[in-house]
């Protein structure tokens, strides 16, 4: 649905993206991830159009956004940090200049309608915007984003300003959109990104340093894939039950934790998920699990670790991704710079 191919972007002499490569299917829900000044943020205003680049390809469903830009964004939604609203207009007001100026072909009164109620503004499409809380006017934006049913939804930080309530209820909107939408979702929220998304892209210093699912990446980089397992039980039969368990390569108590109730740290074997079997099993033995956790790194570690690594060529050492000798590095250097020449 999206194809990114060798992006690069110059301001001047400051290269801002460095020959980025990524493609997102349909269907797709994909955590797009950087700290400040990273680049992200250029590269997702290139996909949706507003900026040009100074080498590479971007297409979105087939369509390249520089030969054919009017057709490619037709296919995209793109919700920005701060929305562009017309704060004098009232809601159904500017979602149906929104609809014209998009020249949307659905029932202009039913479409808009239903995605108010959707985003749930239907109860203030008649407030003018500028009489709106923060977090109602975050999904007024998010409704102009829909208008038009578009194929592919680039959302920016879209729960800003958002109680904890109806941040709920956004992640479930995401989720659902992405069962018929690509989504490309940045956030600084970390738990927001891990609660929606399947795979995750980390950009720094204008560079894709990581792409993969949350759990592969806290596999590379965890030293410990372990789990913590609390249980009122006899110690010595409980270990003899789990290190019974298929995939389990060892089982240690770490003795008594509280009244009755042992701790016992159970190491997997590589690339095994033994959690649900694990649980199978206290359930099967008759014992009260108190707490199940793992020790595996969290999706904010991944990213203090990648991000804070000396540079990128050592954060894709951590994850085994730096496959380039320092002769095609060399060589790849050249290439681009008399690109950019050229």
């Amino acid at each position: 649905m999206i194809e990114v191919k060798n992006l690069s972007k110059k301001y001047g002499s400051f290269l801002a993206v460095d020959d980025v490569s990524f493609s997102i299917e349909k269907g797709e829900i994909v955590g797009f991830l950087g700290p400040n000044g990273a680049g992200k943020s250029t590269i997702m205003n290139i996909i949706t159009g507003y900026l040009s680049f100074t080498k590479g390809s971007v297409t979105v469903d087939g369509i390249d956004i520089i030969d054919n830009p009017e057709a490619a964004k037709r296919r995209i939604g793109y919700l920005p940090e701060i929305p562009p609203l017309y704060m004098d207009m009232k809601v159904k007001e500017y979602l149906y200049f929104i609809y014209d100026l998009k020249k949307v072909k659905f029932p202009k009164a039913a479409h808009i309608s239903e995605i108010m109620k959707l985003v749930k503004i239907d109860n203030v499409e008649n407030r003018l915007i500028k009489n709106l809380s923060k977090g109602y006017r975050q999904r007024v934006g998010f409704a102009g984003a829909l208008v038009g049913n578009p194929d592919v939804l680039i959302l920016d930080e879209p729960t800003v300003g958002l109680d904890p309530k109806q941040i709920i209820e956004i992640r479930e909107l995401i989720s659902k959109l992405g069962r018929n939408h690509t989504i490309i979702l940045s956030s600084h929220i970390l738990s927001e990104i891990q609660a929606v998304c399947k795979r995750v892209i980390i950009i720094n210093k204008g560079q894709m340093i990581a792409d993969d699912t949350p759990e592969n990446l806290a596999q590379k980089l965890s030293y410990d894939n372990s789990l913590n397992a609390r249980i009122i039980c006899d110690e010595k039969d409980m270990i003899k039950a789990l290190s019974s368990v298929e995939g389990v390569m060892s089982v240690t108590s770490l003795g008594k934790a509280e009244d009755k109730a042992y701790e016992f740290n159970i190491i997997p074997k590589e690339n095994t998920d033994v959690r649900a079997a694990v649980f199978s099993k206290i359930k099967e033995s008759g014992k009260t699990l108190l707490s199940f956790s793992s020790n595996a790194v969290s999706l904010e570690q991944i990213f203090l670790r990648l991000t804070e690594a000396a540079d990128n060529d050592e954060a894709r050492r951590l994850l085994g991704t730096d496959d380039l000798t320092e002769e095609n590095k060399e060589s790849e250097e050249d290439n681009y710079d008399s690109d950019f020449q050229a």
